[in-house]
């Protein structure tokens, strides 16, 4: 089994979402009392919500690049980034490391296409939606994303950085939520992508008539399957 280093903290509250699924991931696979060998660097999520507003994103991808290479020092064999937003800075921590870095847009791409969907809505952080480092990357892969109009695209932001990322789910919002991903399916998408890893704690595949794609669940389970391969691949 190979061991995962973790890049989390961003905030906690998906990160042990993350943790949670891959040990029992590695559990259900091995059986017994085995777990998975993690090595994580969590984060003080206000000092990166900080580096976000300001636009430094330069920043960013050095502190984070330089503690993936700390991770892959300390025996780490593969890398999971577990925050959507952040992936804008992938290219910098790709750049910084020798091991393979398991990219989330990819594994999200990989569970669409499986599903035969070519049209999804796409929510997350306004960075997330709004930008191309994500949206583009599952463009690349063939699919259409179609993500909010103003002013709900404001609506599942705030919910996120004010609500969610806090620890605060309510039920309010899950109702704002859910009338956002009508509109969305109403102009043509079929399946919806929770492309930030904490909207997983607010909607969930039940609440929904079509296909959902929990951006950490799918990341963390393909992270399992990296770690459990034998032959060299990830």
């Amino acid at each position: 089994m190979k061991t995962i280093g973790l890049l989390g903290g961003m905030s906690w509250e998906s990160s042990i979402e993350y943790e949670r699924i891959i040990n029992e991931g590695v559990r259900d696979a091995l059986g017994g009392t085995a777990s998975a060998d993690l090595v994580i660097r969590s984060y003080n999520f206000a000092g990166i919500e900080a580096l976000q507003a300001r636009g430094e994103w330069e920043q960013a991808g050095e502190l984070l690049a330089a503690d993936a290479r700390q991770l892959e020092r300390a025996g780490a064999e593969l890398i999971v980034l577990c925050t959507n937003t952040m992936h804008v800075v992938a290219p910098a921590i790709e750049a910084a490391l020798t091991v393979p870095f398991l990219h989330l847009a990819d594994t999200t791409a990989e569970a669409v296409i499986a599903a035969e969907h070519s049209t999804v809505a796409l929510l997350g952080t306004r960075y997330t939606m709004e930008a191309d480092f994500y949206r583009g990357r599952l463009e690349q892969k063939g699919l259409t994303v179609l993500v909010p109009d103003e002013p709900d695209r404001t609506v599942v932001h705030d919910v996120i950085y004010d609500e969610l990322v806090q620890g605060v789910v309510e039920s309010a919002s899950r109702a704002q939520y859910l009338a956002i991903i009508e509109r969305l399916l109403e102009r043509g998408a079929t399946g919806v992508i929770a492309g930030c890893t904490e909207i997983e704690l607010l909607i969930a595949a039940d609440d929904l008539a079509v296909d959902y794609f929990p951006t950490a669940r799918l990341h963390a389970e393909a992270a399992v399957a990296a770690a459990l391969t034998t032959d060299g691949s990830t």
